[in-house]
């Protein structure tokens, strides 16, 4: 998909590949349809390249502590690559001005970001001067 142009954007991330299909998100762009697409910083940036007028929100730990807690339940990574997420955490935090808004994600607390996501869409809706993402 890469070779072919086929992702709207697309990163290696700690050794894997992620990508947003750029067809999926044309086609429903194209029909009006809210989309939303879960990327790095590093994403962000390249997708606003392309849709600057794209709402944009940053989703934060409660602290840099509290995300350390949290990764390390997950026994997912070495220690060394731990200390390189929590490192590109902190370095991430730099990038809030791309954002259009921030969210903290607190653990075991999902439906709050998801509310607070629905509330940015139902804002974004009664805007005077809506956004038109155009493909």
């Amino acid at each position: 998909m890469i070779d072919r142009h086929q992702l709207l954007e697309w990163a290696n991330v700690y050794g894997n590949y992620y990508g947003v299909p750029r067809d999926e998100v044309i086609s429903a762009l194209s029909k009006g349809a809210n989309t939303i697409v879960k990327v790095d910083v590093q994403g962000a940036a390249t997708i606003k390249k392309i849709l600057p007028q794209a709402v944009f929100i940053f989703l934060m730990p409660p602290s840099m502590e509290a995300l350390g807690r949290r990764l390390k339940r997950r026994h997912s990574e070495s220690s060394r690559d731990l200390a390189l997420r929590l490192e590109r955490a902190k370095e991430e935090m730099k990038s809030l001005p791309l954002f259009h808004y921030v969210i903290t994600s607190h653990q075991n607390k999902l439906d709050e970001v998801v509310c607070h996501i629905d509330a940015i869409v139902a804002a974004e809706k009664c805007r005077v001067k809506p956004r038109t993402v155009r493909p």
